[in-house]
């Protein structure tokens, strides 16, 4: 025999329950008859996507749902077909371990939240999304994003952060509009330098995460304002095209350096990782690059300079690493702004001596490195002139 007390719970529980589900059929009904564009469902204890929202018409009026604060386990796979004009999607906080590749379907939706679920695994599909402009995936279990992402011509906002991503795709500069993006608290152990393409990129954030170096050209496009990469321990040296952005870096430099190292070069007694790409660390004496550099600046020159339709390359005329290289290079002469694909020749800017030390008061180790592609630009190039 049941207590007095979990018995009254029991019914107290069951008739909250009838008048929740009564007012979500009544909000859906009202919404369907009268045509509403924004539907609100949140904090209502839903399971599953309402199967009355998909029966018979009227949910194609349907621009905004807000379904935050759920139970939702997944999605149905006739979205698109029920909600032709849905172009938002807001299923914040919820239990989302799978989206249906039907997701695909949603052909005019624009802005898809699906932080705070238990994502593991992103379809491929999402690159079907071809008028998406903002995408949150923040506080999931992610380990890695589809090179699909790289379709979303028109994404603006991209938020990653609080997952287990390992690396970010170098699909990612093919989004042309992309303006924010954030990785937050990941396990990235270096950024594709690909992401110095993006020319309208105006906040980057990647707080918390394992990085030892950043791209050589980032910051070379002015969009570019506000970098944030706080707490990567390891982190000591900012690449020079940052001098004069909004920089946020506390917490970098202060671990202990490890001595497992990539390439890397030391300056007054500091040593600063570079990119393994790099081949060769040049110095002061050496007056002459070395022949691959050479000829592939050579290449990259004609290949730019000939007339348009003229491809003076062969699928089989390089290595696949140099072929991507000649497209994608390293980085850029911060002097001469000539292009550099094996070899750079770092010197070093301590952040003591800029206009960016007066916020740290000499409390980090932290120095701006300029990238030059030979001896003389070495020589000549002075950041603070």
């Amino acid at each position: 025999m049941k207590a007095p007390g979990n018995h009254w719970s029991l019914m107290l529980w069951h008739q909250d329950s009838l008048i929740m589900n009564t007012d979500l059929w009544k909000a859906i009904s009202v919404a369907k008859r009268e045509k509403h564009r924004k539907l609100f469902l949140n904090y209502k204890s839903l399971c599953k996507f309402p199967p009355e929202l998909l029966k018979d018409g009227g949910s194609e009026y349907l621009e905004h749902i807000y379904m935050k604060m759920n139970s939702l386990t997944t999605l149905p796979d006739n979205l698109g077909q029920k909600l032709p004009n849905l172009t938002e999607l807001y299923l914040h906080s919820n239990n989302i371990a799978v989206v249906p590749e039907a997701i695909g379907t949603l052909v005019k939706l624009q802005s898809l939240d699906l932080s705070n679920n238990v994502l593991a695994i992103l379809c491929p599909e999402i690159g079907q999304l071809k008028s998406l402009r903002h995408l949150r995936l923040a506080n999931n279990q992610l380990r890695f994003l589809p090179s699909e992402i790289g379709d979303l011509k028109e994404l603006q906002t991209l938020d990653v952060s609080t997952n287990c991503l390992t690396t970010l795709p170098e699909s990612l500069h093919l989004c042309f509009s992309l303006q924010y993006l954030a990785a937050d608290r990941n396990h990235l152990a270096d950024l594709p330098r690909q992401l110095c393409m993006l020319q309208n990129l105006n906040e980057l954030s990647v707080t918390s995460n394992s990085l030892k170096c950043l791209p050589q050209d980032l910051g070379r496009y002015p969009e570019l304002q506000y970098v944030y990469v706080d707490n990567n321990l390891e982190l000591y040296g900012l690449p020079s095209f940052l001098y004069n952005k909004v920089i946020g870096h506390s917490g970098c430099g202060s671990s202990v350096q490890s001595e497992e190292m990539k390439l890397s070069f030391t300056n007054r007694q500091l040593t600063i990782t570079v990119s393994e790409e790099i081949q060769t660390i040049g110095t002061e004496n050496d007056t002459v690059p070395p022949l691959q550099e050479i000829i592939m600046r050579t290449i990259y020159n004609f290949y730019h300079t000939s007339k348009k339709g003229l491809d003076p390359l062969s699928p089989n005329s390089l290595p696949r690493n140099l072929c991507e290289l000649l497209f994608y290079p390293l980085g850029h002469c911060h002097h001469c702004s000539q292009p550099m694909f094996t070899i750079v020749y770092p010197k070093c800017f301590p952040l003591t001596e800029t206009p960016m030390a007066a916020l740290y008061n000499g409390r980090t180790k932290m120095c701006f490195v300029a990238y030059c592609c030979s001896t003389k630009c070495l020589q000549v190039f002075d950041l603070l002139s």
